[in-house]
């Protein structure tokens, strides 16, 4: 669910972040960070890493802002900005941990905000992030973020085709690993609730 809040209050925030004032860019940075460093989270190795993700997003945000142009969702721009700079981060720092930290997986959006949902996502979360690093980028930005094949191969520098067949082999792995941890049962044949972690 994308923040929402008076369309004035927006475009004086938007204003205030383009003029360079320290109080709107406080104020815009305290609304999306959760959030967003939630997002970077699915894309880093470790907490460290996601939080220098949104760091690196945050600067791009706040130096252009000016091109928003109120078409679609300022939420949505900022998501954008944010993706872009976890694929940047890790096109420049190819470092690979087998660490899994969750703290800040909780702020993940989910469609049905039960107990036994919360439970799973947590579950799914760290089993994606036990994929190796480009099963687990295309697969975020696939399942989860929705982008396109074709976009996802302009955004890793690799073939369409590639980005198919990373998904394919993403899924297959996922599940297998979802099964041998008995988060999902055997007979399970889709991954549609991966939709629950939109």
């Amino acid at each position: 669910m994308e923040i929402s809040f008076p369309r004035m209050i927006e475009q004086d925030l938007i204003q205030g972040c383009i003029n360079n004032d320290a109080s709107a860019q406080r104020e815009l940075y305290n609304l999306y960070s959760p959030k967003m460093l939630s997002l970077c989270y699915r894309f880093a190795y470790n907490r460290i890493d996601a939080q220098d993700m949104l760091q690196d997003a945050f600067i791009k945000i706040f130096t252009q802002i000016h091109t928003f142009k109120n078409k679609g969702s300022f939420e949505g721009w900022i998501r954008r900005i944010v993706i872009h700079s976890c694929i940047n981060f890790l096109k420049r720092n190819k470092k690979f941990t087998d660490n899994i930290e969750l703290d800040y997986a909780e702020n993940i959006h989910i469609k049905h905000e039960n107990i036994s949902n919360i439970i799973l996502v947590k579950q799914i979360i760290e089993c994606i992030r036990l994929l190796p690093i480009g099963y687990r980028t295309v697969l975020n930005l696939y399942a989860i973020e929705g982008y396109s094949h074709k976009e996802i191969g302009e955004l890793l520098d690799i073939q369409e085709s590639s980005s198919r067949s990373q998904y394919a082999r993403a899924r297959v792995l996922l599940e297998n690993i979802l099964i041998k941890k008995q988060i999902i049962p055997e007979e399970k044949e889709n991954l549609n609730w991966l939709a629950d972690l939109k």
